[in-house]
C-alpha cells in the first residue's frame, strides 16, 4: 500500500476571505464554493461570469502571436500562386488532430494540399529528411508543421536551400536558435507577447487559421465547427485547461457531443460511450485509440479516420484502430511487468531516486505508457528506452513538481536529441551511453528533487463535512468543468468518518462502502468507491474512524442518479 501525502492550500488571507464572502453573496452559492472559487483565482462577479459562461469572444487576437502576420501573408501568397502545400504533423494525438483540423478545413477551399505524418520508427520525431525529400520530389514549396518543427533548425535550413519554405506551428520549448522558417508560431518563444502560453500544437494551428479568416479568407464559423478536434488535443496533451484553452475546450465539448463528425463518432461508438463526453472520457477512451495508430501501425490511419465522411468506411477504420489499441494494451502490460521486475531485482535501481531502463526489444510505441505505469509503483522520474534506428530512444515521465525536461537537458552531452515539457519528454542517445546517462541522470535528480516529491501526492482543495454535499452543491461544482490541469476536479477531505455496515470487495481489487459522519442533527450517508484500494479492507473492518480524500460524481444505475464519492485515499485516525 503506497503511503500518500495529503497537501492543503494555504489558508485564505483576510482579503481573500472578504472576496469569498462577497462572491458567495453575488452569485448566490454555498460559502464553501465561494472559497473554492477564490482559491482558483476567481475573486469577483465579472471573473465568475467569464469562468462559468465562457465565450468565443474571450479568445485572444491571433495577431498578438509573434510571426502571425508573416505566416498569414505566406499562406495567402501560396494560395494566390497555386503552390503545393504539405500539412506536416507529429504522430501523437495532438499531431493527428492538428493535421485533421488544418488539412480538413483548408481542403474545403484550396485543392493543392497534402498531409504528411512521419513514421514513428523509421523517421522519428519532428521534421524528417524523408519528409523534405518527399516535398522536393513532388514539387511542394511550402510546409506547415503542426505540433513539431521547433527543434528542426538543421532540416529547415536544408529545405530552404532546396526552395521549400516552412511555417512552424509548435508549442514545445524552443532552443536558443530558432529555425530559419518564414514564420515560427510558438507561444513559448521568449520574444512572443501572446498572452496565453499553454496552447496545444493543434491550438496554434487553429490560431493560424483564425488569423487567415480575419484577413478575409473565409467565414470563421466554418472553422469553429472543427473545435471537436481541438478539444481532443487539449484533453490528450494534458495541457492547462485555463484561459483560452478553457474556452476552446468548453465549445469543443459542445461540438463533440453534437456528434456531427462521422470519423469521431465511429471512434466514440467503438469506445462504448453512450452519454455526453467529458475531458476524462477523451483522455481515457478516445486518446489511447488515436495514439495506438501511431504506436502500432502509422498515425496516418488516425488522420484518415478523423477526416472520413463515409460512415461505413469510418466504422471499418475505427475497428482497425481499436484492434491496434488492444495490441498496444498487450504490449503495455507485458513490458510493464518486465520493467517492474528489472527494478525489483536490481539493488542499485531500487535505491535510486530515478528510473532509467533500457531493453532493445521493447516496443517503442508504448515506452511512455510504461514509464507512467512504473511511476504508479515507484514514484520518481522515469525514463524507458528501447532500440530504434541504431540508437537508444524512449520517453520520460515525471512526478508532480519535478521538471524532468531540465534534468534531461543537464545530461545533453550524452544525448543525440531530446524535446518535450516539464512532465514528459522524448530523447535518443547512443546505446553505449545508456549506463553513463542512467548514473548522471540519477545524480541530477538526487541534487534537485525534494524528498516530498518522491511520495505520491493527494492535493486536497478543502475540508468538508459530508452533510454539506447535496444536489445543489454538486450542480454548481459541475459547472466548474471542464476539469484538467490548472482547474482540476475539486478534491475534498472529510474526517471522523464511519462506515454503515461492512465494506464490499469488488473483483478482489476495489472497495465499496457506505460512509457517514455522526452529528447531533443526524447524518447523510454516501456510497464511496475506491478503485484499486482493496489493501484498506482489513483496517476498515476494525471499525476505527478514518479520514477520506475524494471527488464527488454522479452515478446512474437503473435510471436512478445519486451522488457518489470516488476515493483518492484513506487515512486512519491515530
Amino acid at each position: 500500500m503506497n503511503i500518500k501525502r495529503w497537501t492543503y492550500p494555504n489558508p485564505l488571507t483576510s482579503e481573500q476571505i472578504a472576496q469569498a464572502e462577497s462572491l458567495t453573496a453575488a452569485i448566490n452559492v454555498n460559502p464553501f464554493l465561494g472559497r473554492l472559487l477564490v482559491q482558483r483565482g476567481i475573486t469577483n462577479f465579472e471573473e465568475a461570469k467569464d469562468f462559468f459562461r465562457p465565450s468565443l469572444s474571450h479568445l485572444h487576437d491571433p495577431f498578438l502571436m509573434k510571426d502571425m502576420d508573416k505566416a498569414v501573408t505566406r499562406l495567402l501568397q501560396a494560395f494566390q500562386n497555386q503552390e503545393k502545400i504539405i500539412v506536416y504533423g507529429d504522430y501523437d494525438v495532438d499531431g493527428a488532430t492538428s493535421v485533421a483540423l488544418f488539412y480538413g478545413y483548408l481542403k474545403q477551399f484550396y485543392p493543392h494540399l497534402e498531409y504528411y505524418i512521419p513514421d514513428r520508427y523509421s523517421e522519428g520525431y519532428g521534421v524528417s529528411w524523408q519528409g523534405i525529400e518527399y516535398a522536393q520530389k513532388n514539387g511542394f514549396t511550402l510546409i506547415v508543421t503542426l505540433d513539431c518543427g521547433i527543434k528542426s533548425a538543421d532540416k529547415v535550413a536544408v529545405a530552404r536551400e532546396k526552395g521549400i519554405d516552412f511555417i512552424i506551428c509548435d508549442h514545445h520549448r524552443p532552443d536558443l536558435n530558432l529555425p530559419a522558417a518564414v514564420a515560427v508560431l510558438d507561444p513559448k518563444r521568449e520574444d512572443c507577447p501572446y498572452p496565453y502560453k499553454e496552447l496545444t500544437g493543434c491550438g496554434v494551428g487553429f490560431k493560424l487559421l483564425q488569423g487567415l479568416c480575419q484577413q478575409g479568407f473565409a467565414d470563421e464559423t466554418v472553422l469553429e465547427s472543427y473545435l471537436d478536434l481541438l478539444v481532443v488535443s487539449i484533453a490528450a496533451d494534458i495541457v492547462h485547461i485555463t484561459g483560452e484553452n478553457r474556452v476552446l475546450a468548453t465549445f469543443g465539448l459542445k461540438k463533440i457531443n453534437q456528434r456531427q463528425r462521422i470519423g469521431l463518432n465511429a471512434l466514440i461508438d467503438i469506445a462504448g460511450f453512450k452519454n455526453e463526453l467529458d475531458i476524462t472520457n477523451i483522455v481515457f477512451g478516445l486518446a489511447p485509440r488515436i495514439n495506438a495508430a501511431g504506436r502500432i501501425a502509422h498515425a496516418k490511419e488516425a488522420v484518415r479516420l478523423l477526416l472520413s465522411n463515409d460512415k461505413e468506411q469510418a466504422d471499418a477504420f475505427a475497428q482497425e484502430i481499436n484492434q491496434h489499441n488492444s495490441d498496444r494494451r498487450n504490449f503495455d502490460t507485458s513490458i510493464t511487468d518486465e520493467a517492474l521486475n528489472m527494478i525489483r531485482e536490481n539493488h542499485w535501481l531500487l535505491e535510486a531516486k530515478s528510473t532509467v531502463l533500457y531493453k532493445e526489444d521493447w516496443h517503442k510505441g508504448v515506452v511512455g505508457i510504461v514509464a507512467s505505469r512504473c511511476i504508479e509503483h515507484f514514484h520518481r522520474p522515469t525514463i524507458i528506452l528501447t532500440h530504434s534506428n541504431g540508437k537508444a530512444a524512449g520517453s520520460a515521465r515525471s512526478v508532480p513538481g519535478f521538471d524532468v525536461y531540465e534534468a534531461i537537458e543537464a545530461c545533453s552531452d550524452l544525448l543525440e536529441q531530446f524535446g518535450g515539457h516539464t512532465f514528459a519528454a522524448g530523447l535518443s542517445l547512443p546505446v553505449d551511453n545508456v549506463e553513463a546517462f542512467r548514473i548522471k541522470f540519477d545524480q541530477i535528480v538526487r541534487e534537485r528533487i525534494l524528498p516530498e516529491q518522491l511520495t505520491p501526492l493527494v492535493e486536497i482543495d478543502m475540508e468538508l463535512d459530508l452533510n454539506i454535499i447535496n444536489p445543489r452543491f454538486y450542480g454548481i461544482l459541475k459547472q466548474m468543468a471542464p476539469f484538467g490541469p490548472g482547474n482540476m476536479t475539486p478534491v475534498f477531505a472529510s474526517h471522523d468518518v464511519r462506515m454503515s455496515g461492512n465494506p464490499t470487495l469488488m473483483k478482489e481489487k476495489h472497495l465499496k462502502l457506505e460512509v457517514f459522519q455522526p452529528t447531533p442533527q443526524g447524518a447523510v450517508k454516501f456510497t464511496a468507491v475506491g478503485f484499486g484500494m482493496a489493501d484498506f479492507y482489513p483496517k476498515l473492518v476494525s471499525g476505527k474512524p478514518f479520514s477520506i480524500a475524494y471527488t464527488i460524481e454522479e452515478n446512474t444505475f437503473r435510471d436512478k442518479t445519486t451522488l457518489q464519492l470516488y476515493l483518492k485515499d484513506i487515512k486512519f485516525e491515530a
